[in-house]
């Protein structure tokens, strides 16, 4: 018989001790891609002395990419490697090709290194999540939420720390730092190995029949939620680009006559809100779960895509002031578009995982990246319009694609409840945790 991971081993949030391992795992994992991220639009421009649009599109299909090779890895994953061996062959070459960005000449190669292990890592860490519980456990659902703050307290550090030796003592530096960063995740996973559940059989692998006549309007469903999401994208990963590019350029960021804020650390202020406001999140959402008015999972992604095009009007309100804007005007920005990102980003990954057919996480995980894979390119060529706008025009329109996401979602929103409602019924239980 198998039963979920009993009380007394819970660890932090209540949850299995296996989300522990994860959990430090993607930190530290996330570290070394934020790391490298923050430093990276900077490095071109500021480094390579390369041209504002093409520093954009590059940063763009880079991003894009670290987003497409997922849908091949999760394949990989769920049919031949099995996800144990996809982590560590993924994290692997991304460990690689993080050091390799210690050298000019290798730039391109080593962003391709990067982007082909995520493909392998990233689909098959979060694919692992929904093994550890019972399908009826009601911390199943939430666990996303608290596997997202390790994937944003990863992303606090990687700028203090990555961001500060690359300004400071070299862009080289911050990138090596990056490396070791995917290195410590790689040793978590491996000790901690014991916690996660063992790689089902290859039998239980294969898409039930019963599953399979249901299944095709899942997918038109989650098909439908994707593009949203695409459209969301194209104005949310703004923060790493023009965003960034804003902050450097537009923003006032000295506190006092002696100090400026750097302009890399901006960047950990939306992880540091993530991992602050998550736990009141999760406990506000479960006082309404409690009074049966939860809202689904399509309502909360609509929300937070109307909440980041609220962030980005208050963007468009502080540069059209006709100076530099007051840093607190960046601040207030991160926190209205964090609070929105808890909503849809977690949420969402969440909603795939559990809908996947069984023997099909990785893949169903992949699919929701394939959406970032999309979102990113729509984001590069949106970025390439910064040189041609002002900011306060450039920002409104980022507000109008993320409203235009948030209606689509809002309308899908009572058929995301019906896959929801079938992803709970079909689950299967978790594959040996805690066998007896």
């Amino acid at each position: 018989m198998t039963v979920a991971a009993a009380p007394t081993e819970r660890s932090w949030f209540g949850q299995p001790p296996g989300l522990t391992v994860l959990f430090l795992t993607e930190m530290w994992e996330k570290f070394s891609f934020f790391g490298m991220r923050a430093l990276l639009v900077y490095y071109m421009t500021k480094q390579l002395l390369m041209p504002q649009a093409q520093a954009s599109m590059v940063y763009g299909l880079y991003a894009a990419f670290v987003y497409f090779t997922p849908i091949v890895g999760g394949v990989l994953s769920d049919r031949w490697l099995g996800r144990r061996r996809a982590v560590i062959l993924g994290g692997s070459i991304m460990a690689v090709g993080h050091f390799m960005m210690a050298f000019e000449p290798l730039l391109y190669g080593a962003l391709a290194c990067i982007a082909l292990g995520n493909g392998l890592f990233l689909p098959s860490l979060p694919s692992q999540i929904g093994a550890l519980y019972k399908p009826d456990d009601p911390r199943r659902g939430r666990a996303y939420n608290v596997y997202y703050v390790g994937i944003n307290l990863g992303a606090f550090l990687a700028p203090l720390v990555c961001g500060t030796l690359g300004e400071v003592y070299g862009w080289h530096y911050g990138f090596g730092a990056a490396g070791l960063g995917m290195l410590a995740g790689l040793s978590l996973y491996i000790a901690g190995g014991r916690h996660l559940p063992p790689e089902p059989p290859r039998a239980a692998r294969q898409v039930r029949s019963e599953r399979g006549r249901t299944g095709g309007a899942a997918v038109l469903i989650l098909l439908g939620v994707g593009l949203a999401v695409v459209v969301f994208r194209g104005a949310y990963e703004q923060v790493g680009n023009t965003v960034a590019l804003w902050a450097d350029q537009g923003v006032d960021r000295r506190v006092g006559e002696a100090f400026s804020i750097p302009m890399t650390w901006f960047q950990s202020l939306n992880p540091l809100l993530v991992f602050t406001l998550t736990p009141l999140f999760l406990a506000f959402w479960s006082r309404q779960a409690e009074r049966g008015r939860e809202p689904s999972a399509g309502v909360k992604m609509a929300l937070g895509a109307f909440g980041v095009a609220a962030s980005y009007l208050l963007l468009a309100a502080a540069s059209s002031l006709g100076v530099q804007a007051s840093w607190i005007w960046l601040a207030a920005f991160f926190a209205v578009f964090t609070a929105a990102e808890l909503y849809i980003l977690p949420v969402g990954l969440g909603l795939f995982a559990r809908a996947a057919p069984a023997g099909m996480a990785a893949t169903a995980v992949a699919a929701w990246f394939f959406a970032s894979f999309a979102g990113n390119l729509l984001a590069g060529v949106l970025g390439a319009l910064w040189s041609r706008l002002s900011p306060a025009p450039f920002f409104a329109l980022m507000a109008a694609v993320a409203g235009l996401s948030a209606l689509g979602l809002l309308a899908l929103s009572p058929l995301t409840r019906r896959v929801e409602a079938q992803g709970a019924a079909d689950a299967p239980a978790p594959a040996g945790v805690g066998q007896v």
